[in-house]
C-alpha cells in the first residue's frame, strides 16, 4: 500500500494488523515493513529503502528520460535470490556434458525456460537479466569446446560461435537479447 507519510502509514500497518486479526490472521514481522520509496527527488535516510515482491526487489534505481537525461527512480529488478536460483539451476543442467545433443535438440530443450525467465524478469529492469544470459552463453561455449575436438581452442569455438550466431540467430532464446558477447 502506498501512503503520503510515515504517520499515515502506522496508522494503516496497525489497522491492517487489527483487520487480520479480525479474521484469524496475522501480518508476518518479517514480510510487512514500512518501506521509504527513495528516488531522486526525496531526501533523508529511513531503515528499509527496498523491499522484495514475487522475485523482483523495489529500490531506487538510474533511469532515463526518452530525450536521455538521467535521473533516479523507485523500479523493481530480478532479486538477487532469483538470480541465485536460476543461476542454480543452469548450473544443475550441466550444458557442457550434454554433448551427445545437437546445437537444435539443445535450443529445444533449454529454450522455454529461458524463454519464459526472460518474459517474466525481463519486462523490468532487464540489464540485471542480461550477466545470467551471458553466462548461458559461456556455457553453451563450454559445451563447443567440449562436444568437438577441432573446437578445443577459444580461437576456433569463437570462430564456431560467430558462424553459428550469424546464421541462425534466433537458435536460442536468450540470443535475441545477448547475440554474441566475445
Amino acid at each position: 500500500m502506498h501512503c503520503v507519510s510515515e504517520r499515515q502509514a502506522q496508522q494503516v500497518l496497525t489497522a491492517l494488523g487489527g483487520r487480520m486479526e479480525e479474521v484469524g490472521l496475522r501480518l508476518h514481522p518479517d514480510k510487512t515493513k514500512i518501506v521509504y520509496c527513495k528516488d531522486g527527488n526525496r531526501r533523508g535516510s529511513y531503515e528499509h529503502t527496498s523491499f522484495t515482491f514475487l522475485g523482483f526487489t523495489f529500490q531506487a534505481r538510474r533511469a532515463r528520460t526518452r530525450r536521455g537525461k538521467s535521473f533516479t527512480n523507485f523500479l523493481p529488478a530480478i532479486s538477487k535470490e532469483a538470480l541465485k536460483k536460476i543461476s542454480g539451476e543452469v548450473r544443475s543442467w550441466r550444458l557442457h556434458l550434454r554433448i551427445g545433443l545437437t546445437f537444435v535438440e539443445l535450443a529445444r530443450r533449454i529454450n522455454p525456460i529461458v524463454r519464459g525467465w526472460m518474459q517474466y524478469y525481463g519486462a523490468f529492469y532487464r540489464s540485471e537479466l542480461l550477466p545470467l544470459l551471458r553466462r548461458i552463453s559461456a556455457y553453451l561455449m563450454r559445451w563447443i569446446r567440449k562436444k568437438y575436438k577441432r573446437f578445443r581452442s577459444f580461437k576456433a569455438a569463437h570462430k564456431c560461435w560467430q558462424r553459428v550466431t550469424s546464421r541462425r540467430p534466433r537458435l536460442f532464446a536468450h540470443w535475441a537479447w545477448t547475440p554474441c558477447f566475445w
